[in-house]
Parts: structure tokens; sequence; C-alpha cells
């Protein structure tokens, strides 16, 4: 959207123009604590290559070069093959399927230079995925140009847990170019730190089960994580702790040398900060803030729990640069603004709380601000709250 200069303009005319444009904004935001910058929300569309959807996990919008992922880990009812599906977040349509042996979990898209970066489709996507019987938990490296398997990374997680013991969700660490990937299950209970850098390789686990004196102990599994490139540091979501039943969100540095016999090879927790509520997501927000899927908003410099949002959850969450707003992927979905901490209420068919459907899952394109949410037995619904009708605020 293009913001044209004025020149010259009377005092009067001016007036009358900022006054409209107060109404205007009170009127989309509909007085709800929103920060009134864009209207209510619209079904723009809904993408249904995969109409039965009954097996999605996490999804990642690559805003840069316009691609949504979502991991479909398949469906024995069907049966369909596990796969990643690839959306163009422009024309919001379909654009292929990258079938995988295993069913995918957590990913990411990352891109480097010399790795295809600047081009829509290129880079490397990072899954985490479920192993079959018999097997370990293991992290597929995929090269997005060809959508061929080029890495397969062992994270060694347990044989025949009932359900299997998963490589989950991740985060990604650009500077030391490391991905930081946990196995939430009560027979694993640690998270992986692997670099990227030639072949991907492990460089240190980090043990949440009890094995390493020191380390939390987690009694309700691990949860998203996120990077911070300010303080250099992952932060990742535990629900609950043998110290903190509430939960907490514990402060990893990737490059940190853990107490001989304690935790394999490097990084280590540096800090930790208890939460009150019990969070999955979690969502680096502007001023330093961490926003959890339960309402807690913690401080990054203190630790300090600053606000609660009441009446909010979910399993995974996303903040949009683009619109300030933080998703939470549920049915319904919630909406909190970024800056106010206060959940958005509107009164339109499409709310919010957006009711899309069964979803766990959200991601949002910050360039045009279109929100996917994966819907069961429907396929991917795309909104906007986009006052120029879906071409985003930067176009």
């Amino acid at each position: 959207m293009k913001h044209k200069k004025l020149f010259a303009l009377p005092i009067f005319a001016l007036g009358v123009l900022v006054l409209c444009a107060t109404a205007y904004a009170q009127n989309s935001d509909q007085g709800n604590g929103a920060s009134g910058k864009l209207g209510p929300y619209r079904l723009l569309t809904t993408i249904s290559n995969d109409p039965l959807l009954h097996g999605f996990d996490i999804s990642w919008v690559d805003s840069e070069h316009g691609r949504y992922y979502l991991a479909n880990r398949g469906n024995n009812a069907t049966p369909s093959v596990p796969n990643i599906l690839v959306i163009d977040t422009e024309s919001d349509q379909f654009v292929s399927e990258i079938p995988l042996t295993n069913a995918p979990n957590g990913i990411v898209a990352i891109h480097r230079t010399g790795n295809g970066e600047g081009e829509p489709g290129a880079g490397t996507l990072v899954a985490g995925t479920t192993p079959k019987a018999g097997e370990t938990s293991k992290v597929f490296f995929i090269d997005l140009r060809s959508g061929a398997v080029f890495a397969v990374v062992d994270t060694g997680g347990q044989v025949g847990c009932v359900p299997a013991c998963r490589a989950d969700e991740l985060a990604y660490d650009p500077r030391d170019h490391i991905i930081l990937v946990a196995n939430d299950r009560d027979q694993d209970l640690f998270v992986t730190l692997i670099s990227t850098e030639d072949t991907p390789h492990v460089v240190g686990k980090i043990f949440y089960n009890g094995s390493t004196s020191g380390n939390p102990v987690s009694t309700g599994g691990i949860e998203q994580p996120v990077w911070d490139k300010r303080t250099e540091r992952f932060y990742l979501a535990i629900p609950s702790t043998v110290a903190h039943p509430t939960g907490e969100v514990d402060e990893i540095d990737p490059n940190a040398t853990p107490a001989p016999g304690a935790d394999f090879g490097q990084g280590g927790i540096t800090r930790i900060f208890p939460t009150t509520c019990r969070p999955a997501g979690l969502a680096l927000i502007p001023n330093q803030r961490l926003m959890t899927s339960c309402g807690d908003v913690l401080d990054v410099q203190t630790g300090a729990v600053v606000t609660h949002v009441p009446g909010v959850a979910a399993d995974e969450i996303w903040f949009n640069p683009g619109d300030e707003r933080v998703y939470f992927g549920r049915n319904p979905a919630f909406v909190v603004d970024a800056e106010t901490y206060q959940q958005i209420i509107g009164v339109g068919p499409n709310g919010p709380p957006i009711p899309a459907g069964p979803t766990h899952s959200i991601a949002a394109d910050s360039e045009n601000n279109h929100i996917f949410i994966p819907v069961t037995g429907q396929g991917v619904k795309v909104y906007t709250d986009d006052q120029d009708k879906g071409k985003g605020q930067n176009k």
C-alpha cells in the first residue's frame, strides 16, 4: 500500500482529515483494545488440495519468499503419504507437496547466501519427524528447490515409545547456524542442537529428564521455542516442571559449555523464567517481551511476568510484525495486540476470535497480513484484517 505525501494542506482540511481518520480507526477497530491499524477480519479463500487434512501439525510462513509450509502427517484412514504442503502466500494458491517417508511435526525455513536466498521457493526446510516402528527420531533437511531430502540427522530418541518418541518443535539461530529441536515425550525429554554448517550434525543436547544435575525436570513435555537475535539466545516453553508446576520459559545459550559429565556437547540453560499458566506456544514480540499461549507476557531482560492476558489459550502461536498482533492456533483463534497486550474482540462472522474450525496451528505473512489456518476436514483457510482488500500494507 503506497502512501502519498501532502504539501501545503490548509489547516482546516487537515483537521477534517484527522477527524475522519480517527473515526475510521475506531470503527474498524471495533473499540475493544486493538490499536486500530486494520479493519475487520474476512475469509479470503480456502485452499483444499488435501481437504481431509486430519493429521497436520506445525505451520510456518516465509514472508520474504512468499511461501507457507504445513507439516501434513498424512492420514491412515485414507491413506495418504506424509508431506509438506506448500502454498504461495501472495496468490493464496497451492504450489506443491513435498513427500516424506516420515510424518513431519515442527518445521522452519532457513536461507543463507549461496543457498537460494532471494528466490521464491528456494532455501532449506528443516522438519522434525515422527519415527516409524523400530526407528529413532530424526530431523530432515529438505532442499526447497528440488523438494529432495539431502540430510537426515538422528536425535537418538527412544525406540518403541507410545505414542512415538518424536523430534517435534524447533527454532533456528541464524548467527551460529544452529537448529534447536525438542524431543517432547516422557521417555525422552531433551533438546538437540544441530549445526547446519557443512553436513548437518549434532553439536549438543540438553536434558530435562532428571539425568543432569541442575537442569529442570519436565513434568509436561517440551513445547515451542523461539530465537532472539538481540540476546543471541533461544527461549523455550516448558508447561510444567518439578520446581515450577505452572511452567517456565528457559533461556538457552547455544554456545554455552556445560559442566563436565552433564549435558552432551555445547549449549546450556542460562536463565529460568517461572510462569503462572503452563505455557505451550511462545512468541517473541516487540520491546523484548515474550508472549505465551496461556496469556503470560514476560520481560526478557528481567524474566518477570509483566502482565497476563486473560481468556486466551493455544498450542502454537505466531507473532505477525505486519500488523503487530499475536495469533493463537486454536478454534476459535484468539488475536492479541502485541503493543497493548489486549485481546481484540470483533462482532462480525469472522470475529476475532476467528471461528475457523478444528485446528491447533496458525501462521501469518507479514508482507500482506494474510493469516493461514489449517482446518481439519476443510483445508487451509486464509483470512485478512487488511483495509486494502488483502494487498497488504507494504504493497
